[in-house]
């Protein structure tokens, strides 16, 4: 998941103080949820008082309420029907918890953000989240929680393997080579690269790593990570110099001379996670800047959702959300055992995300970084054909992501894209219980520089 967020979580701002309710009580919630359906299936607004939720059912009809309610509370946001809301947030409140089933914690995380929603507080919700995430930062946690997130789900790892595997592949035989790293991801990703230069059979290269930090939680604990690096990159004797630059407005404001790009380096280009955070209409531009910068290969990652082409329709952008997120939760679920306190921390540190993706406006004040308009691979396909090719994954790359798979409980797969055009179909898919997750592709420089 998104390693912006891995770090130490502490208890985020509530609105509603969250119990956990019986089963009886979630069915009587969804049979009255499901009545609202039926009356309304137009999306019309429709007022329902709160004595309705006095219907009993048996507990084995509970089922999956969560989504339902949910997607109810945001349409009733949606057609600013004060009753309704009122109503469904109550609800809401009475069955969520952050200490329940899936289908609880969904209702404890996304009430935030729909509250948040109804009474026009987000971005002072986002930015209190924001610091208390800053302020309890610290590497061993966040260190820790990466670590064993990969240790049980390939999540992550995934476009590591798959990035790593296009780098050395497109900069075999040069003798100087300049990694952008532009990620949150604590430079996890780099040891396995930096043994595999350590042990090519040709002279061991220069490897220049330079780690573009687009967030402030990972920011303050860059200092550690380097001195890692630093350490470990000694011990596998290759010549290595660590760059960190920070402070940015926006990837826009990257440079040559900011990067510190050499001309007789050899450059790569890597993003994990990273263009999502780019506001959409500045994505063309920060393609180009990649562009200008000549490198050998461009291997982006990201999530597979679109919280972008629906951002101004609330109801179609909350049932994306509501989609990945359900997915995610339940890949947690499945994962960890039923008390781990990781597990708890990951599924906590989502409610910046879901807040910022359904209750920020994304031009007003909006933070550094921070942007969360995640698309499609088919859709940054079409970015960024406009100034790269698809490279595509040699077999060796693809053989090393499925053996990685092989560690991992059934239930990951690796897919190639569906159709016909490369420019559309490029890069490889993670698939949890066959729904694709993350994409990771690589891109080469086309012939023209424009």
């Amino acid at each position: 998941m998104d390693t912006t967020l891995f770090t130490t979580p502490q208890e985020a701002p509530t609105f509603f103080h969250c119990n956990q309710q019986s089963s009886d009580h979630a069915a009587a919630m969804d049979m009255q949820i499901n009545n609202n359906n039926n009356n309304n299936q137009s999306h019309t607004s429709t007022s329902r008082s709160s004595d309705s939720t006095d219907h009993q059912l048996p507990s084995h009809a509970s089922g999956k309420w969560a989504s339902r309610l949910l997607n109810e509370c945001a349409r009733a946001i949606s057609d600013k029907d004060s009753t309704k809301i009122h109503h469904l947030l109550w609800m809401l409140n009475e069955l969520a918890s952050p200490y329940g089933d899936c289908d609880q914690k969904l209702a404890s995380y996304f009430l935030q953000a729909l509250f948040c929603k109804a009474t026009d507080s987000g971005q002072r919700c986002h930015k209190t989240l924001s610091s208390v995430a800053e302020k309890s930062n610290s590497f061993d946690s966040a260190r820790k929680l990466i670590l064993k997130f990969q240790d049980v789900s390939p999540w992550m790892n995934f476009g590591h393997v798959a990035s790593n595997g296009a780098i050395l592949e497109a900069l075999e035989g040069d003798t100087k080579l300049h990694i952008i790293d532009i990620s949150n991801n604590l430079c996890t990703q780099w040891p396995t690269l930096l043994e595999a230069l350590a042990t090519r059979n040709d002279e061991t290269p220069h490897l220049k790593l330079t780690v573009v930090v687009i967030a402030s939680t990972v920011s303050s604990v860059m200092k550690e990570v380097g001195q890692r690096m630093e350490k470990f990159a000694r011990l596998m004797g290759v010549p290595f110099e660590f760059n960190v630059i920070s402070g940015l407005n926006h990837l826009g404001e990257l440079t040559k001379e900011r990067l510190g790009v050499q001309e007789d380096e050899a450059i790569a280009v890597n993003c994990i996670g990273a263009l999502r955070r780019v506001e959409v209409e500045e994505r063309a531009a920060v393609i180009r800047i990649f562009q200008s910068l000549r490198p050998r290969v461009v291997t982006v990652v990201e999530e597979e959702a679109d919280f972008s082409s629906s951002k101004d329709d609330f109801v179609k952008c909350f049932e994306e959300c509501l989609r990945f997120y359900t997915l995610y939760f339940e890949m947690l679920e499945e994962s960890f055992p039923p008390t781990s306190n990781d597990r708890l921390m990951l599924e906590r540190e989502c409610s910046r995300s879901i807040v910022r993706v359904l209750a920020c406006d994304d031009h007003e004040n909006s933070d550094q970084g921070e942007c969360e308009r995640r698309e499609r691979g088919r859709q940054w396909c079409d970015r960024l054909k406009e100034a790269f090719s698809p490279s595509g994954f040699s077999d060796d790359v693809v053989d090393d992501v499925k053996a990685l798979l092989k560690r991992y409980r059934a239930g990951w797969a690796l897919v190639p894209p569906q159709g016909g055009d490369d420019h559309e179909s490029s890069g490889i898919y993670l698939t949890w219980k066959e729904v694709p997750v993350v994409w990771a592709s690589a891109w080469k420089p086309s012939q023209v520089l424009v």
